[in-house]
């Protein structure tokens, strides 16, 4: 076994996206082999109505799945197939907008006014890229929440874990999208096979994922005044891209930690990429726009 090093630790950058939605964008539109199968990854949370009320009005997408996570708040959502309907807290839905799909998403807060979700774009490999859209809209009580003996709690959302399955399937780059959250004090490891590119994001409270095979300036190890060594914590909006390995190990600080951990087979594929449209090749892609441009974008 091998813990896996951290590559890289980042925070997730202020953005505005769709009609004026303030979010955090831990990751997107820079080189995609970083992450591949996964583009892109924004953090939509905020107590302000008026920060992400006006939402994410008609836009297409093509070649790609987004997967939109709630944790506070509603997300209504309709297309041009005349699908709709509603995200709750702790729902989720993977769009695979294959060859095109028109669309909408327009968040809603709680009672207080918050709003809070996650959304993750993968990409889908060449053979899949024209394949017909579809949805996979799944209601919180049909996630698997597995708990450790040491208290460690773990929601599958996608992929195989700790012998339970994911509800989301049939899914090219054999993903696994989990929620995990490690008490107070605890320390844990997590199994992720050395074929998937990994990262966490961390969302709630602190922790470290460095290990003695980690680059020295990506944490700071200290000495405190009675000769013990800690850890300087990552803390809320982190993202953590790992190397190589076959395990991950979390350290979680004095609140805990919860964090998505996310992992897939990278697919090593070109990648043209505009806007909401993901595709192999710049013909491919200036194909979608001169589509959309002259209204044939849909295909039935």
């Amino acid at each position: 076994m091998s813990i896996r090093p951290v590559k890289r630790i980042t925070q997730a950058q202020p953005a505005m996206e769709g009609a004026g939605v303030h979010l955090r964008r831990a990751f997107g539109f820079g080189d995609p082999s970083e992450f591949d199968p996964f583009l892109m990854l924004d953090d939509f949370r905020n107590d302000d109505p008026r920060k992400y009320s006006a939402g994410f009005p008609w836009h297409p997408h093509r070649g790609i799945e987004t997967i939109t996570y709630v944790l506070a708040g509603n997300v209504s959502h309709s297309d041009s197939l005349g699908n709709n309907g509603l995200l709750g807290a702790g729902d989720v839905q993977w769009m695979t907008a294959g060859r095109g799909i028109l669309h909408q998403e327009m968040p809603q807060g709680d009672v207080q006014g918050r709003m809070h979700g996650f959304q993750l774009w993968a990409n889908l490999p060449s053979s899949l890229k024209m394949t017909s859209p579809r949805y996979q809209d799944v209601a919180s009580k049909e996630i698997p929440v597995v708990t450790d003996d040491d208290g460690t709690q773990v929601r599958i959302i996608c992929g195989d874990f700790w012998g339970k399955k994911g509800p989301v399937d049939g899914i090219a780059a054999d993903p696994r999208y989990l929620d995990v959250f490690v008490p107070p004090g605890k320390r844990k490891t997590l199994k992720v096979e050395t074929y998937r590119q990994a990262f966490a994001y961390i969302f709630e409270g602190s922790g470290s994922f460095r290990d003695a095979s980690a680059p020295q300036d990506i944490m700071r190890e200290s000495v405190l005044p009675n000769g013990e060594e800690y850890l300087e914590w990552s803390g809320n909006r982190s993202l953590i891209l790992f190397g190589n390995g076959d395990e991950v190990t979390v350290q979680a600080g004095e609140s805990g930690i919860r964090f998505l951990l996310v992992s897939g087979k990278p697919l090593k594929e070109p990648v043209a990429w505009g806007g909401p449209i993901v595709m192999n090749t710049q013909q491919e892609l200036q194909q979608a726009f001169r589509e959309l441009r002259d209204g044939t974008f849909i295909k039935k």
